[in-house]
């Protein structure tokens, strides 16, 4: 599939409203590969600066977005963590679009359809430039941490899995 025309998305909307500078940058989506490190690649970026959005929720049923690194694996017992909850769950892809109004591969914080929320991975701040979905695929926003922690009202916290040393 070819890149989708860089279209004003609800998140850019937002950015727009908060006066925050970004750039939109489109790719080709390949259906059968949505990871992260797939589109780092695609938009010459490393994984790890190149942030996905994962929906998860709590033994008490309230939702939360974990903000993590591309090539990171979420620690479900960190979020959970940071929520103040016992425990957390991915959400189930089924429950994905109904609850933010994204699909599977555009999911962003920035004007979803719910507001729920957010806890990005304390990395994000070791880069003057993140990238994140702009909600949709084929659509990254490329902004300052800072800025996009403002604009998702996320909390930073240790998310990730600890990789294991060899």
């Amino acid at each position: 599939m070819k890149p989708p025309a860089a279209a004003k998305t609800n998140a850019a909307r937002l950015l727009d409203t908060l006066g925050i500078p970004y750039e939109l940058r489109t790719y080709e989506v390949d259906p059968e590969d949505l990871t992260a490190i797939s589109v780092a690649r695609k938009i010459g970026l490393p994984p790890e600066q190149v942030f996905k959005t994962l929906l998860a929720h709590t033994n008490t049923g309230e939702h939360v977005f974990a903000i993590i690194p591309g090539d990171a694996e979420l620690d479900l017992k960190k979020l959970a963590q940071a929520a103040k909850a016992k425990k957390t769950e991915l959400a189930s892809l089924k429950e994905v679009e109904p609850l933010t109004g994204y699909i599977r591969g555009g999911v962003t914080v920035m004007g979803a359809k719910k507001t729920f929320p957010a806890y990005a991975d304390e990395t994000i701040e070791l880069f003057d430039q993140i990238s994140v979905s702009a909600g949709q695929r084929g659509l990254q926003l490329l902004l300052a941490p800072s800025d996009y922690i403002r604009a998702a009202d996320a909390t930073l916290a240790d998310l990730t899995k600890d990789i294991a040393k060899a």
